[in-house]
């Protein structure tokens, strides 16, 4: 059994993880850094990155089908679904082979296998090439999250697929049956009905994105139902029977039951944090109720110097909220004096048109009794969503109506995962609704709809007629 012996040593390689690591070695700490899998983490390998290649081949492949209505012909078209896979594939590759080559020009050691803590200041590792046990001064934690599962929900990869196995299908199902309506489950589903799969989606809740604005949720239904999506909401999984190549699968909603059989079963309920198995009882780390690492604003856990980061740290899971931690943990153990205190932290969501949003919601502002001004301006008024035949969505501005502070700001529409970021920095500095009507904006271009929202929210949209108040 060999020993390494490092200042910093980081557990996991992901968006959260490997930022940390480099900005570490930046600051002249000695790293290392342990991965069981592939360096990248869930995010690259099988989250973000490969969804989203598959989202944009599966919109490429939709537009064949309305090319004609600016006149251009295309006969023909057709998916090979092995070579987009290998495609796919090879971006994942890129950017993983990237990270890794960044970690090793920054002097970061990485060391593959299974990390367990066996005191407060050891870890063992078990990989192929054996037991190794590293001794540091300070660790990160950055172990991510998997698929949540559900009882009597057999993940096979093959018939009933969690997050991971609807990425890698060899061929596009006839029928798929979507189980939770969140953000994964509506991207997956979005881009399987683009490539000519009969979706349904099954959610429990009364709407699909629940968390999301009901303004833009409902965009995002009425396209959903165009490309022919079933949507079940209020409505539970009460049995999933396998049978050779199908699955059967028992609904109840207020009307009883039904049953109806489909080609694949694609299970997306949420994630669980990972955070078993490694020894953390050992190191004085303590977990929350669903097994989360609580921290302060400098990302310590109970034992001070351990930090967690990323999923295993909490909601919201996000990757940039993970590589923003990561960061802030950095440079806490470089002996910096900085906290954790982001103000905006932007979400965004891949389905058609995409939603993005930062800050309150409407809905969150009535709950909590605020004084608000509810800016709107349509895609549909927009030249430039017009010009690329993408007139579906809004921006949705939500300010305080006394000071016209900029409190949240909600899209629907194309590029809209591009466009909060105005909106994102206009709230994480304190500005109003007043800054972005008085920036000018390109033209014609999809940012015009910030500034026209905010013109609505003050009274004077130029390009949608309001009636005066």
């Amino acid at each position: 059994m060999s020993t390494i012996q490092t200042e910093v040593v980081v557990i996991g390689s992901g968006p959260a993880g490997y930022v940390c690591a480099i900005r570490l070695a930046q600051l002249g700490k000695k790293v290392t850094v342990i991965e069981k899998s592939d360096v990248g983490g869930v995010c690259l390998n099988r989250g973000c990155i490969p969804s989203k290649a598959l989202i944009h081949a599966g919109t490429m492949f939709d537009k064949t089908a309305h090319l004609n209505e600016i006149g251009i012909s295309v006969t023909g078209a057709k998916l090979d679904f092995n070579k987009l896979m290998n495609w796919k594939g090879e971006v994942v590759k890129k950017l993983t082979g990237g990270v890794a080559q960044l970690l090793k020009a920054n002097g970061c050691t990485t060391v593959q296998g299974d990390a367990k803590f066996i005191s407060p200041n050891t870890i063992e590792v078990k990989g192929s090439a054996g037991t190794q046990t590293i001794q540091f001064k300070n660790a990160v934690i950055a172990t991510g999250s998997r698929p949540a599962s559900i009882p009597g929900f057999d993940v096979d990869q093959e018939l009933v697929l969690d997050s991971t196995g609807g990425l890698s299908q060899n061929e596009a199902p006839k029928t798929m049956l979507c189980v939770g309506g969140g953000y994964i489950g509506m991207e997956l589903g979005t881009f399987y009905a683009k490539v000519g799969t009969k979706v349904t989606i099954v959610e429990a809740g009364p709407q699909i994105l629940g968390i999301v604005d009901a303004d833009l949720v409902r965009v995002v239904e009425k396209n959903l139902k165009k490309r022919g999506v079933e949507i079940l909401t209020a409505t539970t999984v009460k049995a999933v029977k396998k049978n050779a190549k199908n699955v059967e699968v028992t609904f109840a909603d207020a009307s009883g039951e039904k049953k109806q059989t489909f080609d694949k079963v694609l299970v997306t309920i949420g994630r669980t944090p990972n955070s078993e198995n490694l020894g953390l009882d050992k190191a004085g780390v303590r977990l929350d109720s669903k097994g989360f690492i609580p921290t302060n604003n400098k990302r310590q856990s109970s034992a001070p110097h351990i930090y967690a980061i990323g999923d295993i740290a909490g909601q919201p899971l996000l990757a940039h909220k993970g590589s923003k931690e990561g960061m802030i943990a950095a440079e806490v153990i470089a002996g910096m004096n900085v906290v954790y205190d982001v103000k905006a932290m932007p979400a965004v969501i891949f389905t058609d048109p995409e939603i993005s949003s930062v800050g309150i919601t409407e809905t969150e502002a009535k709950a909590k009794s605020l004084s608000v001004t509810i800016g709107l301006f349509p895609f549909a008024a927009n030249g430039r969503a017009l010009s690329v035949q993408e007139p579906d969505g809004m921006v949705k501005l939500i300010s305080d109506t006394k000071t016209g502070t900029l409190l949240g700001c909600h899209i629907v529409g194309v590029e809209a995962s591009n466009l909060i970021a105005e909106a994102t920095l206009a709230i994480e500095m304190g500005a109003n609704v007043e800054d972005l009507a008085l920036t000018v904006h390109a033209h014609p271009t999809l940012s015009e709809t910030i500034m026209e929202a905010a013109d609505a929210a003050l009274g004077h949209a130029i390009h949608i007629f309001k009636p005066k108040r």
